[in-house]
C-alpha cells in the first residue's frame, strides 16, 4: 500500500481512483465494512482504492481539551489500513487553514486534482468543508460538475458481542468505553481483533527480574491504554518481523500490567509485560507492539512480597489457559 503524507508526494496522473474520507480511528469493523466495499467497487472498475485521512485528528485542533485519546497512533492505523485491501492512503496534515477550505475547493484540491476520483464512497452524513458546510447533497452536486460518482452507504451498525451475546455498536466511542472498563475481549468484538498498544521498551525498576518475572517496561506509548488491571495478551516485534519473518519471537504471549504498582507504593501509572517462562529476552529501546486478549483481575495491592508473587505465578497460568498452547 502507498502512503502519502503531502499532496506533492502523489504522482503526476494518478489513477483513476475510487476514494474515501475519514478518520478511521482502531479501523473497526465498521470502518472494514465500508473500506471492503470501496475497493470491490475498485476493483470492479479498475481504479486504484484510495482512502483520505486525517493527522491530527481533527478533534485535536477544533476542540484539544475535550477530543477523545485515539484508540491507535498513525503507525497502526496504517498498518490497520493496509489489511483492507486498500492501494493507497492520503494523510492530510490537517490544521485550520485546512478546515477553512470550501467544500469545491477541497474536492477540486484533493479528491479530483491530486487523487483523480471517478467514484466517492461516502456515508449518509459526510460532512466536509469549511464548518462543515458540505454535505451528501453536495458531495452529488460536486460529482456532477466535476466527473465523479458518488456511492452513499448506510451505517454499517451493530454487531452481536461474541462474550456476552449483547448487541454492540461499530463505533470508535463504543470501543473507548469498553476499554476504560478493562473490556478488552468485548473491543474486540467491534475491532475484529485484539486492541493494541505501541511503545518503546525502557528501563524501569527491574522489580520485576528480581521476583522472577522479568518485564518490558512501555514508553511513549501510542494508543489508548486500557484500564489498569492485569491482562492476557501478547507482545510483537515488528522490527524482528520486518528482518526474520517467520522467527520464532516474533509474537509471544505475554501477561501485561498496567497499573501504578501500589503494593510498592508507586504512583505512575506503567504498562509492562512479562513474556511467558522467557528469562532471557532483551528488549531495551525495541519499539513493540502489546495486545490485549483478555482481562484477568484488577490492580491489588498485596501485603508483602510472598502473596505478590504466588498472585503473579496464578496470573501467568491463567493467561497460559487463555492464550493456548
Amino acid at each position: 500500500m502507498q502512503v502519502f503524507t503531502d499532496l506533492a508526494q502523489v504522482p503526476d496522473g494518478f489513477g483513476p481512483s475510487a476514494v474515501t474520507i475519514g478518520n478511521f480511528d482502531g479501523v473497526h469493523r465498521g470502518h472494514q465494512a465500508v473500506l471492503g466495499r470501496l475497493v470491490r467497487l475498485a476493483r470492479a472498475d479498475d481504479y486504484v482504492a484510495v482512502a483520505v485521512t486525517f493527522d491530527p485528528h481533527p478533534a485535536v485542533v477544533h476542540r484539544p481539551a475535550t477530543a477523545p485519546e485515539l484508540l491507535t497512533g498513525l503507525t497502526d492505523r496504517l498498518d490497520l489500513l493496509t489489511d483492507t485491501g486498500l492501494d493507497a492512503v492520503l494523510v492530510v496534515p490537517y490544521s485550520l487553514g485546512f478546515a477553512a477550505q470550501d467544500p469545491e475547493e477541497f474536492v477540486t484540491r484533493y479528491l479530483t486534482g491530486a487523487l483523480g476520483a471517478r467514484s466517492v464512497v461516502v456515508g449518509h452524513d459526510v460532512r466536509f468543508g469549511r464548518d462543515n458546510s458540505g454535505t451528501l447533497a453536495t458531495m452529488v452536486e460536486l460529482g456532477g460538475a466535476h466527473g465523479f460518482e458518488v456511492v452513499a452507504i448506510d451505517d454499517v451498525g451493530e454487531c452481536q458481542a461474541e462474550a456476552t451475546g449483547s448487541r454492540q455498536r461499530w463505533s470508535s466511542s463504543a470501543v473507548r468505553a469498553l476499554l476504560a472498563e478493562g473490556d478488552v475481549a468485548q473491543a474486540a468484538d467491534i475491532l475484529g481483533r485484539p486492541h493494541r498498544v505501541r511503545g518503546t521498551v525502557v528501563h524501569g525498576d527491574a522489580r520485576g527480574r528480581e521476583l522472577g518475572f522479568p518485564t518490558a517496561n512501555l514508553g511513549a506509548i501510542a494508543g489508548l491504554v486500557p484500564a489498569d488491571g492485569v491482562y492476557a495478551g501478547w507482545l510483537r516485534r515488528p522490527a524482528l518481523a520486518e528482518q526474520e519473518p517467520g522467527h520464532p519471537d516474533v509474537r509471544l504471549p505475554a501477561a501485561i500490567s498496567i497499573g501504578t504498582n501500589p503494593t510498592f507504593d508507586g504512583v505512575e501509572r506503567r504498562v509492562e509485560a512479562y513474556v511467558l517462562d522467557r528469562t532471557d529476552l532483551d528488549l531495551y529501546d525495541e519499539q513493540v507492539v502489546l495486545e490485549f486478549v483478555e482481562h484477568l483481575r484488577p490492580t491489588l495491592r498485596f501485603d508483602g512480597i510472598e502473596p505478590l508473587v504466588h498472585q503473579m505465578h496464578d496470573d501467568v497460568a491463567r493467561a497460559r489457559v487463555v492464550l493456548g498452547p
